[in-house]
């Protein structure tokens, strides 16, 4: 997170406002053709899991062939479809300025190869994380960046157009991660040698998952990228800045989260697989409230400060970014109570009403966002339709986890909804006493601003300990940092 947010600062007063938005914008529209990858990525992951739980290694190994041969076909669509549709736009209906008209389609160019090496690696990726193999997920993880933060010190040093030397080193960077995540599963996993095999019913099978899943995720995707070039349409690059930038924050901070649910979605997969659900509704209470909390208490200084921050860390601060910051979060940390609810309903893979429902609603979010925008609305409104849409998205998955599996939306609520209201009520009440009596309402300086960020984290943290998590729950996480 600290690297990711540090380059950002760097990448920004190297290529300026304009072309951070270009560069942030370009990608949102390589971005959107990823949503026949997006569906194969749930599918792959869910299946590879799912082969685990029942313990059954053939398939296991069929699967990988069957899904890496599915992803290469992928990647060949997407890159018709980006030299066609995609160059088109850019040309002809994107708003940039002239004369960086070649830097655009260099960039262009270059985001589409990175797109379509993470494309090809998914199955590698899926596999890795289904094995729970996490130390070699983090390292490989760490490593790209260590690369990031080398390409963001050559691109101070080198290249006489900032946008295009960027372009071409986040390329590198995105092959050499590539080639490491297939070197370890060939030398670790047997199932990831691959081997054409054309079994009609089986690629039937992880299609008809993969095409529910294809219309969730071009909903997630236009609700996303779609977002960004909505408002390049009204408000032109200096706003795409802003999101690009509200984008890496938020994608900083989220990933504290994601990584834990990304440990958490094979065991979930797995226990249904075995039949055991007690244990995967133990589980999916626990890693809602859990992903809520870690989103909690990592954003809730940087909402109270967000001003202060941003002018600490960037030099130019786009107009728009300290909402657009500040308002992300609020529809992140609702939405961060959903991702168990969505791996359940993977896990059962009877998928076809939840996504043509959730995901009508999540489209939803960009047709009303254009028209709100339309009719005369900041940029910031966009942000106030997706806090209302992930709300709405939320209890219709509290009820569809209750069709597929029985779990009662009163019992998430209680054991979910309820701790952490009570829990977020308290702190927000907690803070704001404090800062009526003791605190300054905007840090001063960095050692103050500090302090401030400190005892924000402190009382969130104990009414988490005390208010948020059962006493069984507190007593095995007092006993766990023990040990450590």
């Amino acid at each position: 997170m600290g690297v990711s947010l540090f380059t950002s600062r760097i990448v920004l007063r190297e290529l300026g406002v304009s072309d951070y938005g270009i560069y942030s914008l370009v990608g949102g529209i390589v971005a959107l053709f990823g949503f026949f990858n997006a569906a194969m990525s749930s599918a792959t992951q869910r299946y590879f899991s799912f082969d685990i739980g029942k313990g059954d290694q053939e398939k296991l190994r069929k699967t990988f062939s069957a899904t890496l041969s599915i992803h290469a076909g992928i990647a060949l669509l997407v890159l018709i479809l980006a030299e066609t549709i995609g160059l088109w736009y850019v040309n002809y209906k994107m708003v940039f300025p002239s004369e960086r008209s070649l830097a655009v389609n260099v960039v262009y160019q270059f985001s589409i190869f990175s797109f379509l090496l993470g494309i090809i690696q998914v199955p590698y990726n899926a596999l890795i994380i289904a094995r729970e193999r996490m130390n070699v997920y983090a390292y490989v993880s760490i490593l790209e960046v260590i690369l990031k933060l080398i390409i963001v010190f050559m691109l101070v040093y080198f290249g006489s157009d900032k946008l295009i030397t960027y372009a071409i080193l986040t390329f590198v960077v995105s092959f050499i991660i590539r080639m490491v995540y297939q070197i370890y599963c060939r030398k670790n996993f047997k199932e990831s040698k691959y081997k054409f095999e054309y079994d009609k019913q089986y690629y039937r099978e992880l299609m008809s998952y993969s095409g529910w899943s294809l219309f969730g995720n071009i909903a997630a995707v236009a609700r996303g990228q779609g977002i960004n070039v909505v408002l390049n349409l009204f408000f032109g690059t200096v706003v795409n800045a802003a999101y690009g930038i509200t984008l890496t924050v938020q994608g900083a901070v989220q990933s504290f989260v994601t990584n834990f649910q990304i440990a958490v979605n094979p065991q979930i997969i797995k226990n249904y697989a075995k039949g055991d659900l007690n244990a995967m509704q133990l589980l999916i209470f626990r890693s809602s409230k859990l992903s809520f909390f870690l989103f909690f208490i990592l954003s809730f200084p940087i909402i109270l400060n967000t001003d202060y921050i941003l002018n600490l860390w960037l030099t130019v601060v786009p107009e728009h970014t300290v909402i657009f910051i500040q308002l992300a979060f609020f529809y992140l940390m609702i939405d961060s109570i959903s991702y168990s609810l969505i791996i359940a309903v993977q896990a059962t893979g009877r998928i076809k009403n939840y996504q043509i429902i959730i995901g009508t609603l999540i489209f939803l979010s960009l047709p009303i966002s254009y028209l709100v925008l339309k009719l005369g609305g900041r940029p910031e409104s966009v942000y106030y339709v997706l806090i209302s849409v992930t709300f709405l998205t939320l209890v219709f998955r509290m009820f569809f986890v209750k069709n597929l599996l029985g779990f009662k939306p009163m019992v998430f609520m209680k054991n979910v909804i309820l701790p952490i209201t009570l829990t977020v009520l308290i702190v927000i009440a907690t803070q704001e006493i404090l800062k009526y009596l003791f605190i300054k309402t905007q840090a001063l300086n960095f050692a103050e601003f500090l302090i401030q960020s400190f005892l924000y984290v402190m009382i969130t943290g104990l009414g988490i300990l005390f208010i948020g998590i059962k006493p069984n729950e507190r007593k095995a996480l007092i006993a766990f940092i023990k040990k450590r």
